[in-house]
């Protein structure tokens, strides 16, 4: 026992006489002085941070869950058919009326060609129907000149003989008068009867005459009047070539339908298609978004939104790049809260309740940073606060 105690005395005394050589008196108290500040910096520091802290969140209106979002464009199909190409791929960059889907348009083209057929043989009959009116006018028109000469010649012989007739009479009246009183002979008498009664037969004739002439004039008119015939065939068939233009341009419409175009430039974010497949009438094909018109979403407390305003300026800090900071600007305010627009409602059938602070989405325009953002990304905004 006391060779054990004496040898840790021993111990005892070399280690305290190492490490007063090793550190002297005047080091060690500087290091402790050292050890001292550094904790004072340190408090300092922590302090200025809560500081800074409490400063951002009075001076600005802090949403660590916001998104960057943009308009997803999907591509749907018009019409029905066999795909034969998609000519893009996901991540494609793609500009407008670049083509991405082609879908099996052989039926198309064949029945636009065979409303083309449709198209000229309609020409050909309006055509053939135009000669049939040239030569029938030819035909006609002088018949239907000459007949109406005849006619008037008739008429005209006919008043002539209307004038003498009256005249006749009028010569046997008075004979017939002059008889009774024994003026004249019973010959001259039947002279004058005989001439009255000639008279009367030529104005008979004269009428007949006439009404021939008359119906030539009209045979001559309903031969013209087939010209009138055929001219409202021709507006029939009018009818039937403008149906058959519009007819036509459906069927460009369908033919151009299946080649799918881009509508502005964008990069594809999805293909839901492969070649060979069958796609129906508004199915989805293809998912584009335009990376320069991008924005970010964040719901912000109801207890905060009334110091935001439209226009007030936003900083952002995104998760992915912690050296991109960004400025934004508050472009639109919601105008209700998010959970308006749950799918599955929250009924209180129960009588209790829980108040929940809600959220209303405010919409903050951001550039484009070399392509670097996109949606989806998580982001912390700092809306400034907008005090009245």
């Amino acid at each position: 026992m006391n060779d054990k105690s004496t040898t840790a005395r021993l111990e005892a005394q070399e280690d305290r006489q190492t490490d007063g050589a090793t550190l002297p008196p005047g080091r060690s108290r500087a290091k402790r002085a050292i050890g001292r500040l550094l904790l004072i910096l340190a408090v300092l520091v922590g302090v200025a941070g809560l500081i800074y802290w409490v400063y951002g969140r009075y001076t600005n209106v802090v949403v660590y869950d916001a998104r960057i979002k943009a308009d997803m464009i999907t591509v749907g199909s018009r019409i029905e058919g066999w795909v034969t190409k998609v000519a893009v791929s996901e991540g494609t960059v793609v500009e407008a009326t670049q083509p991405l889907v082609i879908i099996d348009d052989r039926d198309s083209r064949l029945r636009l060609e065979e409303i083309d057929a449709e198209r000229q043989s309609l020409r050909a009959e309006r055509e053939r129907i135009e000669a049939e009116i040239r030569m029938i006018d030819q035909q006609t028109q002088g018949r239907y000149d000459a007949s109406e000469a005849a006619l008037r010649a008739a008429e005209a012989a006919n008043a002539a003989v209307d004038t003498e007739l009256e005249q006749v009479r009028t010569d046997f009246e008075r004979g017939q008068s002059l008889l009774n009183k024994k003026v004249i002979s019973r010959q001259r008498w039947e002279n004058l009867r005989t001439a009255y009664r000639l008279a009367s037969q030529q104005s008979l004739k004269a009428q007949a005459d006439v009404a021939q002439a008359t119906a030539a004039v009209l045979e001559a008119k309903a031969d013209r009047q087939r010209i009138d015939v055929l001219h409202r065939h021709i507006a029939g068939l009018g009818f039937d070539e403008e149906r058959l233009n519009t007819q036509r341009r459906r069927q460009e419409i369908d033919l151009g339908d299946r080649t799918i175009k881009a509508t502005g430039s964008g990069i594809v974010d999805r293909v839901f298609i492969e070649a060979g497949e069958f796609v129906s009438r508004g199915q989805r094909l293809l998912l584009i978004h335009n990376p320069k018109n991008i924005w970010i979403e964040a719901n912000v407390k109801e207890t905060d939104i009334r110091n935001v305003r439209v226009g007030s300026k936003a900083r952002i800090s995104v998760d992915a790049y912690p050296d991109l900071k960004p400025v934004g600007e508050v472009v639109r305010i919601g105008f209700a809260a998010t959970n308006q627009f749950a799918l599955l409602p929250s009924p209180n059938p129960s009588g209790s309740f829980t108040k929940i602070t809600q959220r209303l989405p405010v919409k903050i325009a951001i550039p484009q940073v070399e392509g670097l953002l996109r949606p989806g990304m998580m982001v912390e905004v700092e809306i400034a606060i907008a005090r009245d």
